[in-house]
């Protein structure tokens, strides 16, 4: 369905935010990051998703917020948790982490009726060469589209940026997932896409909410969704990574709402 043009929303539907709510998601955006920057230190081979599901909640709820995840179309959980060739929507739960394996965990809040998205990788006990390599090149893509963000731009600039540069590195760029607008709402126009032609798409206008999300694979861009109707994986079983940040396009450049206070948005072993 098309959503009307007004005061408040380009042609596109895309909604304009005023300066007062850039509060609102700087609350939510850094509690976001806290609850990702909190888990770090419980990722260790053995640990099973779902107990890393049950301290993120935990976090979230005693930050007086809500995981916008649990409930949302039928899904139970407060995070995401992607492991390996798991490209994205992981459903944590009885499996045990392994020595080497990377994961993303993607977490959304909900602060005082604002939405704050991030995810970030981690790494259970040491990650082999090539698993460091991807994890290194999806967290420099999500850098390049950010850098992308200015007004007067267009969003296809942002995946211009994040394919080029992914592809440079002989990684591929998943195209059945994208990023999205955000606010008030879970998701909102437009879609992000980490893939296009610089110039192309919408125009980057102040006020104007979203997150970008790459998600890299070391083998072909393919994927699959399991029989849970949630899980994508890679159709090659090759591995995927992706980093999350939620962003405001601002008068002059872009604010990244959702950056680690303890600086912990990469993970350490690869600084």
């Amino acid at each position: 369905m098309e959503r009307s043009a007004g005061p408040d929303r380009t042609p596109e539907g895309i909604r304009l935010h005023v300066e007062s709510d850039f509060e609102g998601m700087r609350a939510a955006g850094r509690l976001a990051a806290e609850t990702l920057d909190m888990i770090a230190a419980h990722v260790a081979p053995g640990v099973t998703t779902g107990e890393l599901d049950d301290v993120i909640d935990a976090h979230i709820v005693a930050g007086g917020a809500v995981p916008a995840t649990k409930g949302y179309r039928g899904y139970t959980k407060s995070s995401c948790i992607s492991i390996n060739h798991v490209v994205c929507h992981g459903i944590p739960g009885d499996k045990a982490l392994r020595d080497g394996d990377i994961l993303n965990i993607d977490v959304t809040v909900i602060v005082d009726g604002w939405f704050g998205d991030s995810s970030r990788m981690y790494v259970a006990g040491r990650p082999n060469r090539r698993a460091e390599r991807l994890i290194d090149v999806t967290h420099e893509s999500l850098m390049r589209g950010i850098a992308a963000v200015k007004p007067g731009g267009a969003f296809g600039d942002i995946g211009a940026a994040i394919q080029a540069y992914a592809e440079s590195e002989r990684c591929s760029i998943v195209r059945d997932f994208c990023g999205h607008g955000l606010g008030r709402v879970f998701h909102d126009a437009p879609n992000v896409l980490h893939y296009g032609r610089a110039g192309s798409g919408p125009t980057l206008r102040p006020g104007m909410f979203f997150t970008i999300e790459p998600m890299v694979n070391l083998g072909r861009p393919e994927t699959k969704i399991l029989a849970d109707g949630w899980t994508a994986v890679t159709r090659d079983k090759s591995l995927s990574a992706q980093f999350e940040h939620t962003v405001g396009v601002t008068e002059d450049g872009v604010e990244v709402f959702t950056l680690s206070p303890a600086d912990r948005f990469h993970p350490t072993w690869a600084r």
